[in-house]
């Protein structure tokens, strides 16, 4: 199944652990005093991972102010301070004339964006935490890539006229506006700058289906359509796992680039698929079909077979990232059966009409529809 770069950045963005590690070891999580109390600001913080970074921040003893627009809400521990404002609109007054140790930019994609907040925090933060992407890079061919592959180059008119609306008519722009970004943060805080590149990010929360997809589908049992021969590599990271390491960063002062996915040996699409049906899956069974297959049904990798990447051609290394750097600097995982056990349990709350349509992954009837015509053709086997 052949995919561009440009699809990748766009099914990417359509947003924004794994088993236990080779080690058998969890980076340590439990609340407890880190040392110095830090001023931390988090840009965002009622999104997906901000809530978990914040609580686990205020565990830590860290004071914490989140700044937003205050359009959504998150059960966030007393004490902590709501700024409001804007980004896109330059509703920043909130941030003038105050001072913290660290800043934590979530949100940003679009680089005036860091610009305008650089404005104000230059020379009033100590370091600043750039959540990027793994799709601000301009290749996604070779396997094992590290930090310092090249990044995707801007090919537009002006970055910095880029705002939130031309991104989403245009999510082709996702990949390198990112890159963009990263530039500008090193820009305004230089020697200061942490730049976090995760891959998929999971878990309970998740308001993208991406991972969900799986538990709920392996929980529902029955035939189940997998993609490929079970063999393509996977990566993503529990959105827990990725905000508490973030938290741990900032208390270490580490700068630099890290890839943020995991887990930290290779994990095969197979693997994924059967730990988290070994966790309770009302006897699902599954069927490999074949990538081509799948592509003459017209059914899209990432979307509609969520988490999958075909480990072929131009994204034969997008699932396979080096991620040594951020294991060297305490990134951990809990176990699979932990991700995908609380992330059924989460969805198990939603409203049944929530819960009735997924929003990524194939519904029941075009999977049975598939499934037929893969047994009809006659290389499938039950």
């Amino acid at each position: 199944m052949s995919i561009s770069r440009r699809n990748i950045i766009k099914l990417g963005a359509l947003a924004t652990a794994l088993g236990l590690s080779a080690r058998g070891i969890r980076a340590q999580t439990t609340q407890q005093s880190s040392g110095k109390s830090l001023r931390i600001l988090v840009l965002g913080g009622t999104g997906f991972i901000g809530p978990h970074q914040v609580r686990y921040a205020v565990s830590r003893g860290h004071q914490v102010s989140v700044f937003n627009r205050g359009q959504r809400q998150a059960d966030l521990p007393s004490g902590v301070e709501h700024l409001n404002g804007d980004r896109d609109v330059g509703k920043l007054d909130a941030l003038k004339g105050r001072e913290w140790d660290v800043c934590i930019d979530n949100p940003t994609s679009v680089p005036f964006w860091v610009r305008d907040v650089g404005r104000i925090l230059k020379g009033k933060i100590g370091h600043y935490v750039f959540v990027s992407t793994i799709s601000a890079y301009a290749d996604n061919s070779q396997p094992h890539a590290n930090e310092d592959s090249a990044l995707a180059t801007y090919a537009g008119k002006d970055a910095m006229k880029e705002t939130r609306e031309t991104l989403k008519a245009d999510m082709g722009l996702y990949g390198p506006l990112k890159a963009a970004s990263e530039r500008e943060a090193a820009r305004w805080f230089p020697g200061i700058t942490t730049i976090i590149r995760p891959g998929l990010i999971v878990g309970p929360g998740d308001a993208t289906d991406r991972f969900t997809y799986w538990p709920v589908r392996l929980a529902r049992g029955g035939e189940v359509l997998a993609p490929g021969d079970g063999s393509d590599p996977v990566q993503f990271i529990d959105a827990r796992d990725l905000a508490e390491w973030m938290i741990r960063i900032v208390e270490a002062r580490r700068f630099g680039t890290y890839n943020a996915t995991g887990p930290d040996y290779p994990l095969s699409m197979a693997a994924m698929l059967h730990g988290i049906r070994a966790t309770g899956s009302a006897g699902a069974r599954l069927t490999w079909v074949p990538t081509d297959f799948l592509e003459a049904q017209k059914l899209s990798a990432w979307s509609d077979l969520p988490v999958w990447i075909p480990a072929q051609g131009e994204t034969a290394g997008f699932a396979s990232r080096d991620n040594q750097r951020a294991l060297a600097a305490g990134l951990g995982f809990r176990p699979l059966a932990a991700t995908a056990n609380d992330t059924l349990a989460w969805f198990d709350t939603l409203p049944a009409p929530r819960r009735s349509k997924l929003l990524a992954g194939l519904s029941a009837e075009r999977e049975v529809e598939v499934l037929a015509a893969w047994h009809a053709s006659g290389k499938g086997n039950r």
